[in-house]
C-alpha cells in the first residue's frame, strides 16, 4: 500500500531557469536586508561623543589683537630700553652681589634660558600679527581693485558720453556760424539791391534817349 500511494502522488514539476533566478534574487535580497539596516542613515544625526579632556576655547580675534599689540610694543624703542635695563640690572646684581645672594652665576645660564624662552614666544606672536596684517592688506587690496575697476568703467562711460556730445555739437549751428551766415546774406542782399538800383537807372536813361519807348 505504501508503494502504491507513493507512486500515485504527483511529482513536482521542475522549475524553469527564470524561476530559479527569481528565487535566488529573492534570497539574496533577504540576506542583504539586515546588512542595509546596519548602515547609518544620512538624515539621522549621529551621537556626539563627549571628550574626556576639553580643548581650551579662545576667541581668535581677541588673541590676534593681543598678538598685534605685543608685536607693536616689541618694535618700539621703549621695549629696547626696558630690555636693556633688565639685562644690565641682572648682570650687575649677579656680578657684584655677595655670593649667597647671586641666583645666576657667571655663565648666566638662567638669563640665556629666559631670553630664549622670550624669543620662542615672541616669534609666533609676531608671525600671527604679520598674518593678520597680510589678511587685512589683502582685503584692502581687493577693495581698491574693485574701486579702481568701477572708476575705470566710469571713466570709459564719461569718455563715450563726451565723444557723443562732441559729435552732436558738430552738427549744431554755433553763434559764430550763424553770424557769418547772416553777414553773407546781408552782403548778398546789398549786392542785389545795388544791382536792382543800377538796372532801374539804366532803364530811365534809355527812356530819355529814345522817346519812342514811352
Amino acid at each position: 500500500m505504501d508503494r502504491s500511494t507513493s507512486a500515485e502522488k504527483p511529482r513536482p514539476a521542475r522549475l524553469t531557469l527564470a524561476a530559479r533566478r527569481k528565487e535566488r534574487s529573492e534570497r539574496s535580497d533577504k540576506r542583504a536586508e539586515p546588512r542595509r539596516e546596519r548602515v547609518p542613515r544620512l538624515d539621522v544625526p549621529t551621537d556626539t561623543r563627549r571628550q574626556l579632556v576639553r580643548r581650551p576655547q579662545m576667541d581668535a580675534d581677541t588673541f590676534g589683537r593681543f598678538a598685534e599689540t605685543f608685536a607693536r610694543f616689541m618694535g618700539t624703542a621703549r621695549f629696547l630700553i626696558y630690555m636693556t635695563l633688565f639685562v644690565a640690572v641682572w648682570l650687575a646684581f649677579n656680578a657684584l652681589a655677595p655670593g649667597r645672594m647671586r641666583f645666576d652665576g657667571y655663565p648666566f645660564i638662567f638669563l640665556t634660558l629666559m631670553l630664549s624662552l622670550q624669543a620662542s614666544y615672541a616669534a609666533p606672536l609676531i608671525l600671527l600679527a604679520q598674518n593678520r596684517q597680510e589678511d587685512r592688506d589683502r582685503v584692502i587690496a581687493e577693495q581698491d581693485r574693485t574701486a579702481n575697476s568701477r572708476a575705470h568703467a566710469d571713466m570709459e562711460f564719461l569718455a563715450r558720453e563726451m565723444a557723443s556730445i562732441r559729435m552732436a555739437l558738430g552738427e549744431v549751428a554755433t553763434r559764430d556760424y550763424v553770424r557769418s551766415e547772416l553777414r553773407s546774406l546781408v552782403a548778398e542782399l546789398e549786392e542785389q539791391r545795388v544791382r536792382d538800383a543800377d538796372g532801374s537807372d539804366e532803364d530811365d536813361e534809355d527812356r530819355d534817349i529814345d522817346p519812342s519807348r514811352r
